[in-house]
């Protein structure tokens, strides 16, 4: 199926509200996905005979910079048995303070794999997943302070007396 069948699949089980555009430019198009109706259209792509995208490949958190306020998730689909890829995004305005991460629905209930790539995504750029079975850093240390991928993320010098290169 092409990116514009599987646009017109979702738009027909759901609304037209659920893809709220697409970028077309690029080595791979994408569907722009309301961040509330990730789960149930990852849910779909999945269980539907004609898509049957089985695996996601990778997932990713996205801070998009300090001017734009605004922070994301990329999630690469694949359907092995189709051999076809399908890239989702979501995202949403945030202020940067790191007492009010910004918030998307966990796809791990959909997608066993992500529980690691959600906790992935928190740990680096502090994206807090609603639903996450577990959610905990996963790379750093559970006391590291701010969220090193971030654009505006400051180095520290020391960690527990020791010098940080």
């Amino acid at each position: 199926m092409s990116v514009e069948e599987i646009k017109q699949l979702l738009v027909d089980k759901f609304c037209v509200d659920s893809i709220i555009g697409e970028e077309a430019g690029g080595l791979q198009p994408a569907l722009l996905i309301a961040p509330a109706d990730i789960a149930k259209v990852c849910l779909e792509l999945r269980d539907n005979p004609k898509t049957y995208f089985d695996f996601l490949s990778n997932l990713t958190g996205v801070d998009y910079g300090v001017e734009a306020g605004r922070f994301g998730v990329v999630y690469h689909l694949a359907s092995i048995p189709y051999q076809t890829q399908l890239t989702l995004k979501i995202s949403k305005e945030n202020g940067r303070d790191l007492n009010d991460l910004p918030e998307f629905p966990s796809v791990s209930s959909v997608y066993r794999t992500a529980d690691w790539h959600e906790r992935e995504a928190y740990d680096l750029v502090g994206i807090f997943f609603e639903a996450h079975p577990d959610l905990r850093r996963i790379l750093l240390p559970d006391d590291w302070e701010g969220f090193p991928l971030r654009k505006d993320y400051k180095t520290a010098e020391f960690y527990k007396g020791i010098k940080i290169d």
